[in-house]
């Protein structure tokens, strides 16, 4: 009943258009719209455990950690802190694995670079992180340090939504038989691992060769990842809650004019570098190597990962701000 309102009354003020303000039309389409939503998302089973990870190799963030973690309990909400993080600030903390189990949600207290490696991390466990901003850009981790309480507040009150983001399933299989898998958040980077040595990459979706890139190298991004390395290497930005993959070329050594394509993500798509020797890279930050022989499997993922926002987070509204949209440059 609730559904067939909320979309009653968007039909009803997208007639009024012509007869209000222009923005008090629109302020009133957006609230709309972000009660339909939140009927539409899912919502967390209980909020009484938060399962903390922490900026590598940064020491100085234990005040902060401290700081936010006494807010967190100030609201009944109980805190873990994983190991490695607990050790780095003198602290005790609770093995990975354990955290994960038993935490309601996650939050990654960083930057994008420790949102992207506790996503991928606890995959398995399916449950929503949410990052804090402790970094710079905070494309992914966009609660910022003075909006915590605010955040805090609205988890309570059932105000946020919960967002289901594309993963890649990824497998190598090499020549001697064996194979390695792995799950990726933002893109699968192939290049050669030595510096301003060029690879060439065939490409295959669904089994269909349809083409061979030489460069220095070659991106799969899934959409949240568009943002990332895509974009710096002139991919399209696709809107994240969108199921498809990007595949853009990096430095293209050709004449022919290689563009990037983006594809449905029920596509496979298999990639192998002939003679030439690579790597691929996950995230950013784990890296496996690629010889003559290797095939490289990538799908996506079965089920997808969770990310916790608030729900006013307008995705548009991030890109004008981080990439300064709009802006004028003079």
């Amino acid at each position: 009943m609730e559904l067939i309102i909320a979309k009653y009354c968007l039909e009803l003020y997208a007639n009024l258009k012509d007869f209000l303000p222009t923005k008090q039309y629109y302020d009133i389409l957006t609230l709309l719209k972000l009660e339909r939503d939140d009927m539409y998302s899912e919502k967390l089973d209980k909020i009484k455990i938060a399962g903390f990870v922490l900026k590598p190799d940064d020491p100085a963030i234990r005040l902060l950690y401290i700081r936010i973690k006494s807010q967190f309990e100030a609201k009944g909400i109980a805190v873990l802190l994983a190991e490695h993080s607990a050790k780095m600030i003198g602290l005790e903390g609770v093995p990975f694995d354990k955290m994960c189990e038993e935490s309601d949600f996650l939050v990654s207290l960083g930057g994008d670079g420790t949102l992207l490696s506790l996503v991928r991390k606890s995959y398995a466990f399916n449950k929503p992180v949410v990052g804090i901003n402790a970094g710079t850009l905070g494309f992914l981790a966009d609660i910022t340090i003075d909006d915590v309480e605010l955040f805090l507040n609205q988890l309570l009150l059932d105000v946020y939504r919960i967002d289901d983001r594309m993963m890649i399933a990824g497998r190598i299989e090499k020549r001697n038989g064996t194979s390695e898998s792995f799950f990726a958040f933002n893109d699968v980077v192939i290049s050669s691992p030595k510096p301003s040595k060029m690879v060439q990459v065939n490409a295959s979706i669904s089994g269909e060769r349809f083409n061979s890139y030489r460069g220095d190298g070659l991106i799969i991004s899934t959409p949240t990842g568009s943002t990332a390395y895509n974009l710096a290497a002139g991919g399209p930005v696709v809107y994240p809650l969108t199921k498809a993959f990007i595949i853009t070329p990096v430095l293209a050594h050709s004449l022919a004019n290689q563009r990037p394509l983006v594809v449905p993500a029920d596509f496979s798509i298999e990639l192998d570098t002939e003679k030439y020797e690579a790597i691929a890279t996950i995230d950013g930050q784990e890296v496996y190597a690629m010889e003559e022989g290797d095939v490289l499997f990538i799908e996506g993922a079965k089920k997808g990962a969770k990310l916790l926002h608030r729900r006013e987070r307008n995705y548009f509204s991030v890109l004008r701000e981080k990439l300064h949209w709009g802006d004028k440059l003079w």
